[in-house]
């Protein structure tokens, strides 16, 4: 089991970070904000690096392409923009949804965009062309969309209490996960994608068999909303973060809690652990961005 602890603090002078990645390389960590721009930090200079402007409302999400040379943002303005990473240009707006764009995320191969929005629908477009290729339907605000490994299935979690499993091809809802008893926040599938976690309102997180659709387990040891959760890179190992300014670490195999990370003075929004599994990022209402490196 890893452990971590705290490396560094950087101080964040603009305004409230939404969500927070690492480049798949890991030297780089790409923030979106409410200030409307979309901002790159380098881990190894300790400083921001680049800011990008052009979104006309607060950007919910931003991340980079596998490749590293392109970056997808998602806004409340309604759009979703491809910036070039080299000349920090944008290079494409798409533009369909009808509300507030909560979020945006890659296929595996980068072909693809799946998002999710205020307006109850999940988008799927085409990167070349930044055509709509489906609409999917929900029932109610879509907080966050992820594809599955490989690509085939994409997860959403919505603000009805449901985690949606759809088929890509089809358009199809496959499946719908029942047990939150509030908002479900963030949903993700494991690397080998055979389980989802998910964190919500209700304080929980939650761990699902894609196969039956069935919760396996529930940890409810958070005091306040779990604003995010996610698998490590070799699937052992879930963390969460959470408005009671803590991040945890939790052993899947055995469903105990491992670690929990304090130093945040304030609410913690969205963190990220790097692709080796050895650095874990996040971001805190308490206006800093911390680095926790393993013991």
């Amino acid at each position: 089991m890893k452990y971590f602890q705290q490396l560094q603090a950087w101080q964040v002078h603009s305004d409230i970070v939404n969500s927070i990645q690492f480049s798949s390389d890991g030297n780089k960590v790409i923030c979106s904000s409410k200030d409307s721009t979309i901002r790159i930090w380098d881990v190894k200079l300790d400083k921001e690096i680049q800011v990008l402007r052009g979104h006309l409302d607060e950007v919910r999400s931003a991340q980079f392409s596998s490749d590293g040379r392109t970056i997808l943002s998602a806004s409340r303005d309604k759009t979703i923009r491809l910036w070039d990473v080299t000349s920090q240009r944008e290079i494409r707006k798409l533009e369909g949804h009808l509300g507030c764009v909560t979020s945006a995320q890659f296929s595996p191969d980068n072909k693809n965009i799946v998002s999710s929005s205020y307006d109850k629908t999940i988008r799927l477009w085409e990167v070349r062309s930044g055509e709509t290729l489906k609409r999917l339907e929900g029932n109610s605000t879509i907080n966050d969309v992820q594809f599955s490994p490989d690509g085939q299935t994409i997860v959403s979690s919505a603000e009805d209490q449901t985690i949606g499993i759809w088929d890509v091809r089809s358009g199809e809802r496959i499946k719908e996960l029942r047990g939150h008893s509030n908002n479900v926040l963030k949903a993700r599938f494991s690397p080998d994608g055979l389980f989802i976690t998910s964190c919500s309102s209700d304080k929980t997180i939650r761990l699902w068999n894609v196969k039956t659709a069935r919760e396996v387990h529930k940890w409810k040891v958070h005091k306040h909303v779990v604003t995010d959760v996610k698998f490590s890179h070799d699937g052992q190992t879930i963390i969460s973060c959470s408005k009671d300014k803590t991040i945890r670490l939790w052993d899947i195999k055995f469903g105990t809690e491992v670690q929990v990370l304090e130093g945040h003075s304030n609410d913690i929004t969205s963190f990220d652990i790097s692709p080796e599994d050895n650095v874990i990022v996040s971001y805190s209402y308490d206006q800093t961005i911390r680095l926790w490196g393993l013991l």
